[in-house]
C-alpha cells in the first residue's frame, strides 16, 4: 500500500520564486507515478515575453523533455492555482492522471470554473481532480502579491 505525498509545499516555494521575479506567483511541480519529481516549474510569462509559459505548461514542457514523450500517463500535477483552460487543455493533451491544485480562481479558471475544460465531450483525457490542497496558503500568496502591485 503506498502512502500519498503531497508535493505543494514545492510548487508553493515555485510560486514564491515566481513572485520575487516579478511574476504572478503560480507554481507547479509534475511527479512520476513513483513518486520522484520529475519537473517544477513557475510562471515566466513576463521573463520569456511569452503568454504561454504558464507553470503548467513549462513544468509539463520539461517532464516531457526529461522522459523524451509527448504525453505523461500516470504522472500527477501539483499546481496552486487552479489551472486556466489553456493549462487544463494541455493537462489533457499530456494525459496526466492525477491534477491537484491550491486555490480556487474564478475569474480565469478552466477547471472547476468558467469552461471547465474537462467536462467537454472534447477533452481528450480526464485527469482525477483534487482541488483545495494548499488552498489557503495559495491564495495567501496571490492576494498579497497582488496587494503590493496596486499599492505601488
Amino acid at each position: 500500500m503506498s502512502r500519498f505525498t503531497s508535493h505543494m509545499d514545492l510548487a508553493l516555494t515555485e510560486a514564491r520564486a515566481a513572485a520575487a521575479r516579478g511574476e504572478v506567483p503560480v507554481g507547479a511541480v509534475v511527479v512520476a507515478p513513483g513518486g520522484e519529481v520529475v519537473a517544477i516549474a513557475g510562471n515566466r510569462t513576463r521573463e520569456l515575453s511569452d503568454p504561454t509559459a504558464h507553470a503548467e505548461i513549462l513544468a509539463l514542457r520539461a517532464a516531457c523533455a526529461a522522459l523524451g514523450s509527448e504525453r505523461l500517463p500516470g504522472h500527477a500535477l501539483y499546481v496552486t492555482l487552479e489551472p486556466c483552460p489553456m493549462c487544463a487543455a494541455a493537462i489533457s493533451q499530456a494525459r496526466i492522471a492525477r491534477l491537484y491544485y491550491g486555490a480556487a480562481d474564478p475569474k480565469s479558471g478552466g477547471v472547476a470554473q468558467g469552461p471547465r475544460v474537462f467536462a467537454h465531450p472534447q477533452s481528450h483525457h480526464v485527469p482525477e481532480v483534487y482541488d483545495g490542497i494548499g488552498a489557503e496558503a495559495a491564495a495567501d500568496l496571490l492576494r498579497g502579491f497582488f496587494a503590493g502591485r496596486r499599492e505601488g
